[in-house]
């Protein structure tokens, strides 16, 4: 039996299996085999090759991949937001390209990509969806766009790329994996779990071969979140969900709509130009963007021009963002603004700094 077959097998019986607490520990070991099993096939499909690539090099601050079903209106939202020209069309697959744009925004430069409309079973390959989705899991951050008419299919984009080992919107789970090559598995939990036994998670760590070493699960997790822990090669992405063509219903539809799917979305209309300038705060927003001004030693701050950085970003982010001779140079900073008690203060390379920081580079 190949790879697909016993793939298909273990799908069909977890489709059949009702889950509860006495079958727990049968369906994690099926989803370890499972995820086991096509992490086997990605690789040898990694091999071949062919047909077109949507990957494209990352410019600006940061990367927005924007994922949808077809004609959900990815093209207008990036000719709206950015200065592109992405084909747009009233039928399907318009795009058959990654077309970028930037999006400047309280001085960062965004570039957001729209991508081909995926399609359910995408992450198997159907319609180009494993080119597509391979983009997004290089980005900073994930628009979903659906239509008004459709706010459900949220669903089927979330599965696709979770199946692609993307999780939206969460943290990698606090779990360490140490392994060794003898003395047998020792788990420990710092809390309560509620989600996943003992002996599902062993069992789980035995499929992947991981029958020796410790294991300190810090956070009441899932058997899903211990398989992406041993797997290693998840994407863990912010998300924000986006209703299009809201000019086409009214007020009691779209409440209706937003009640049914629980989902929390910024409702736009992209042709007519609404709630645009809301989408670009929440871009910003979940970015975790803060601006840096640099002050030369003996001149006042460039206001005009901010370094834009990630929240938790040090004076060392700030030197190898600005060149990598300051990298190799700075001595320390000073800094002015609420990330210190005085201003102007002098601190080290590894000082965190906050938003709107004042900053000299001392070499």
């Amino acid at each position: 039996m190949g790879l697909p077959e016993r793939i298909k097998a273990i799908e069909e019986e977890m489709k059949k299996t009702q889950i509860h607490k006495h079958t727990e520990h049968h369906v994690g070991l099926l989803k370890a085999k499972l995820a086991k099993l096509k992490a086997e096939q990605e690789q040898l499909q990694k091999s071949k090759k062919g047909g077109p690539r949507f990957e494209l090099k990352k410019s600006g601050d940061c990367t927005v991949a924007i994922i949808g079903l077809p004609s959900v209106g990815k093209s207008t939202i990036l000719n709206k937001l950015t200065n592109a020209n992405s084909k747009v069309g009233s039928y399907a697959f318009t795009t058959v390209t990654a077309i970028p744009g930037v999006l400047e925004h309280k001085g960062a430069k965004i570039q957001i990509l729209d991508l081909p409309g995926v399609i359910s079973g995408a992450a198997s390959g159907t319609g180009r969806g494993k080119r597509v989705l391979s983009v997004a899991r290089n980005a900073d951050l994930i628009l979903l766009v659906v239509d008004v008419f459709q706010p459900g299919q949220i669903e089927v984009l979330k599965r696709e790329l979770c199946e692609m080992g993307i999780r939206l919107n969460t943290h990698p789970p606090n779990v360490t994996v140490e392994r060794s090559h003898q003395g047998g598995l020792g788990i420990t939990s710092t809390c309560k779990l509620t989600r996943l036994s003992k002996n599902t998670a062993k069992a789980i760590l035995n499929v992947y071969g991981v029958h020796h070493g410790n294991v300190i699960i810090r956070e009441d997790i899932s058997d899903d979140e211990l398989i992406d822990t041993i797997v290693g090669n998840r994407q863990y992405i912010p998300a924000v969900s986006v209703l299009n063509k809201i000019d086409l219903v009214n007020p009691d539809y779209l409440a209706v709509a937003k009640r049914q799917t629980g989902e929390d979305f910024i409702a736009i209309s992209a042709d007519q130009e609404t709630n645009l300038d809301v989408l670009k705060e929440a871009i910003y927003n979940r970015l975790n963007f803060i601006r840096v001004y640099l002050k030369p030693r003996n001149a006042g701050p460039d206001f005009s021009e901010p370094l834009i950085l990630t929240a938790g970003s040090t004076i060392s982010d700030v030197c190898a963002k600005l060149h990598r001779k300051f990298s190799e140079e700075a001595r320390y900073a000073l800094v002015s603004g609420t990330s210190v008690k005085f201003s102007p203060q002098r601190v080290g390379m590894d000082h965190v700094i906050h938003d709107k920081d004042i900053v000299t580079i001392i070499t």
